[in-house]
């Protein structure tokens, strides 16, 4: 009985899936239903939580140093790729309005060149898990942090949904940005791979966070500003973006708060510490306390505090 209610309930929301999604994305790789990509996300999670550790347990960290670069390299130009294609097919050519900007359901060639930008861009979000495998790989474990991990699990489903309902429109400002900020971010997580004598070139790591938390800000703007003027957007994804822009926002304000204002202040103390850490640890090539994609960098740490590893 159980499972026949079950199995009624999958069909119902199938249903839903073929009857309200996109029928241009229908059709392609994952798009059809959620479940794949939630299998996919739940299995990262298992992974890097539970599988990598202990297949990790009794074996020496990994160096990676050559596939982190290359790695980072490939992420950057991928990163300007989407960067480029989000701009080119809309926000770039004065056939999308920064105020307002419905989702275009025709097949003209130069929506239909949105529409695929927006897939490879949900499709970056699975590029984005091998942050966290190189980190259980180089036995990083403080790095796998659950914020961490459930950002970087979660981001791919919610960008499903933009793809399978609102292909293109208002909510693709929120990829230029975002894509915008990973060239610079995988620029700096590229360097900082590259090992310590690439330091002195690093002195930006501080401006890298503050350029993350403007890009959040345009979000939150840029897509709350339809609570307040007649638009034919959907406002469920109004929150949904704007709502994710807020949280990561604050996450950041406070990651910047402990890794540059904190540190002045026991500089000045009486009793200095006797702990600090005088090498940089690096993440995926960047510096440890910090973000992933969603996103920031890392700092020359004084404390052990282990932050919040994250979008």
């Amino acid at each position: 009985m159980a499972l026949g209610i079950m199995l009624q309930a999958i069909s119902d929301f199938q249903y839903y899936m073929d009857k309200y999604g996109d029928p241009r994305t229908n059709p392609w790789f994952l798009m059809s239903s959620p479940f794949p990509t939630l299998l996919i996300c739940l299995s990262y999670v298992y992974l890097v939580k539970v599988l990598g550790p202990r297949f990790m347990e009794n074996r020496k960290p990994y160096e990676l140093k050559n596939v982190l670069i290359l790695y980072n390299f490939l992420q950057v130009i991928f990163s300007a790729w989407l960067f480029y294609e989000i701009g080119a097919a809309g926000w770039f050519t004065g056939r999308y309005n920064f105020q307002c900007q419905p989702v275009d359901h025709s097949k003209h060639p130069q929506t239909m060149r949105m529409v695929h930008a927006c897939w490879w861009y949900y499709f970056s979000k699975f590029t984005e898990f091998f942050d966290t495998i190189f980190f259980v790989l180089r036995k990083k474990f403080d790095h796998v942090s659950t914020l961490h991990v459930i950002h970087h699990g979660v981001m791919p489903m919610s960008v499903w949904f933009g793809v399978k309902f609102t292909p293109g429109g208002h909510s693709t400002f929120f990829g230029l940005l975002n894509t915008f900020v990973h060239i610079i971010m995988y620029s700096y997580y590229m360097l900082a791979a590259m090992g310590p004598h690439m330091r002195k070139y690093l002195w930006w790591k501080k401006y890298l966070t503050t350029l993350q938390m403007v890009q959040f800000v345009g979000i939150m703007v840029h897509a709350f500003q339809l609570l307040f003027i007649e638009c034919d957007y959907p406002r469920a994804f109004v929150w949904w973006i704007g709502m994710h822009a807020v949280m990561f926002f604050f996450l950041f304000k406070d990651f910047y708060n402990q890794s540059y204002s904190k540190p002045k202040v026991r500089a000045r103390s009486p009793q200095p510490e006797t702990t600090e850490i005088k090498d940089i640890t690096y993440k995926n090539g960047s510096l440890k306390n910090g973000f992933t994609n969603g996103h920031t960098n890392g700092t020359f740490a004084r404390s052990r505090t282990v932050l919040p590893a994250g979008n």
